[in-house]
């Protein structure tokens, strides 16, 4: 079974041009037609974005109904943001993973269990890592011992994505694959969106979850609707 999967760090739905917009996030994930959506800084209670609840405005313009969602992170002016998860099949249920460290800001690994192929579930890891080295290494070594993921067997098909601000691209390597997660073929740089030449945004598989190919969402209303590229990945649930 095939199952489409985008990641995407969409700002907050403020565009490189500074305005909010969340039509143009609609537009740039449904040019991808994915099955399920894994968004970072999905904001909720901001003034800048009409107080909406962006998790319910950016599901119901897809029409992906059902949906996770955890703001764990102070907006500048008041609201929260965090992380969510929109899908075409049904959530059985979802957890946040905290992640904080005092030295950096709020950061949470986002768990959803998604029940596609009648009662198959795929386990759905949506993070949003810190900026600098220590932080990423401090967060990525929590989440790798929370009972989300430990209570898992070894088999079940995982997917692990986000915007991880792995400038270096040695968190993979170093702390994933000792895990038995598998990285994408290539770095796909996505950041900043106008001009990318930083690979933030990863996507992992664990498990009997084959990633057949990942690509860039780069055409010309990605590089408006946030700082960041989308990840969208076509994978292979066994």
């Amino acid at each position: 079974m095939r199952i489409r999967v985008v990641s995407y760090n969409i700002h907050k739905c403020v565009g490189t041009d500074r305005r909010y917009l969340p039509d143009r996030i609609r537009d740039t994930i449904a040019h991808y037609d994915p099955d399920v959506v894994m968004l970072q800084e999905v904001s909720e209670g901001q003034k800048r974005a009409r107080f909406q609840r962006q998790v319910d405005v950016i599901g119901d313009l897809l029409g992906l109904h059902h949906r996770a969602y955890f703001p764990n992170a102070k907006c500048m002016g008041g609201g929260r943001y965090g992380n969510a998860v929109l899908s075409r099949h049904p959530v059985a249920e979802s957890r946040n993973i905290e992640l904080h460290h005092p030295l950096g800001k709020r950061r949470s690994v986002l768990h959803a269990k998604v029940h596609v192929r009648g009662r198959r579930a795929l386990h759905v890891f949506n993070a949003h890592l810190g900026l600098t080295q220590f932080l990423r290494v401090h967060q990525l070594r929590r989440f790798l011992s929370n009972p989300s993921l430990t209570r898992l067997h070894p088999d079940e098909p995982v997917v692990l994505a986000g915007d991880f601000n792995d400038v270096w691209g040695s968190l993979g390597r170093k702390l994933l694959a000792p895990a038995g997660f598998r990285p994408m073929p290539r770095k796909l740089r996505t950041f900043p969106s106008w001009f990318p030449f930083q690979s933030l945004d990863w996507i992992y598989v664990r498990g009997e979850l084959d990633l057949v190919d990942v690509q860039r969402g780069d055409h010309a209303l990605a590089r408006k609707a946030s700082d960041h590229l989308p990840l969208v990945a076509e994978l292979r649930l066994a």
